[in-house]
């Protein structure tokens, strides 16, 4: 029996105490991806969103045209000051910008282990010369970084850069998930939308299961911030659902409902101006 999440309406009436997630990722302007996309994934999941400015950008849906690391300490701060005084659930990690930025998001999930972590790997924007993080961070967020989360999400192109292997099958998809689980990080789950098919499937390996997830392969061209709002409908969920320790149950089920929501979303992504479409969650 699939469960509704609670509206915003029905929680002020019941005066509910919500639970927050903490998205610590890059400011976009134009509102399709980043930290914008994690504040309407965590709402649409029922979660209240935080947010911790890693990186500012100069973007729109036309594309990225610059990037600017936030000062680490800076970074920290934001987070430390939240996790210190909210009912943080979930954090979800998208863009940092610098290797020093990498570095120490990985000592703040080491310090609050107890709180799950979707870590998404943001590099290389798809429209844009602009790099979300520095050649150098590569090498932390794939040591430092992924081995502490809970969950990390790549797509196919990322998945390169972290392991220097091409992923073009379902079955090459699978090697890259367990290869990514064997460093460290409990989950992972390789995206498959890059894929040729019929279907979008995405590889899951999971306490050293490997689960695929499929859906039906849509015709919509490109959609700005899909990777960032997967990965805060997942964090977003936890935050709701999550207790103490994660179990591998509420794990997978947050996967699986984020996957419906997401596809959902897509079927409906709308034009907000040049460029790619962008995500309407309801």
């Amino acid at each position: 029996m699939r469960r509704s999440t609670p509206t915003a309406r029905a929680l002020r009436r019941t005066g509910a105490t919500v639970p927050c997630a903490l998205a610590i990722g890059g400011l976009d302007p134009g509102g399709g991806a980043g930290i914008a996309a994690d504040l309407r994934a965590f709402a649409a999941a029922g979660a209240f969103g935080c947010a911790a400015v890693t990186l500012l950008t100069i973007q729109s849906t036309a594309g990225v045209v610059r990037v600017r690391a936030i000062p680490t300490r800076e970074v920290s701060s934001q987070s430390e000051e939240v996790l210190l005084h909210q009912r943080v659930r979930a954090i979800k990690i998208g863009a940092l910008g610098s290797a020093e930025n990498a570095r120490a998001v990985g000592r703040l999930l080491a310090k609050y282990s107890h709180v799950p972590s979707v870590v998404d790997t943001p590099i290389q924007p798809t429209r844009g010369g602009a790099s979300l993080i520095a050649a150098a961070g590569l090498t932390v967020l794939r040591d430092a970084l992924l081995p502490r989360a809970t969950l990390v999400t790549a797509n196919l192109a990322e998945v390169q850069a972290l392991l220097g292997a091409k992923v073009r099958t379902v079955g090459e998809a699978r090697e890259a998930a367990l290869a990514l689980a064997g460093t460290g990080p409990r989950a992972v789950l390789v995206k498959g939308g890059h894929m040729a098919g019929p279907e979008a499937i995405d590889v899951l390996a999971l306490d050293g299961e490997v689960f695929e997830l499929r859906a039906r392969r849509l015709s919509i061209g490109s959609v700005h911030g899909t990777g960032c709002t997967f990965a805060s409908l997942v964090a977003g969920r936890l935050a709701r659902r999550a207790r103490e320790r994660v179990d591998h149950e509420t794990l997978l089920d947050a996967i699986r409902w984020a996957k419906r929501t997401h596809h959902a979303a897509l079927r409906r992504a709308v034009r907000v101006g040049d460029g790619q479409r962008v995500l309407m969650l309801r």
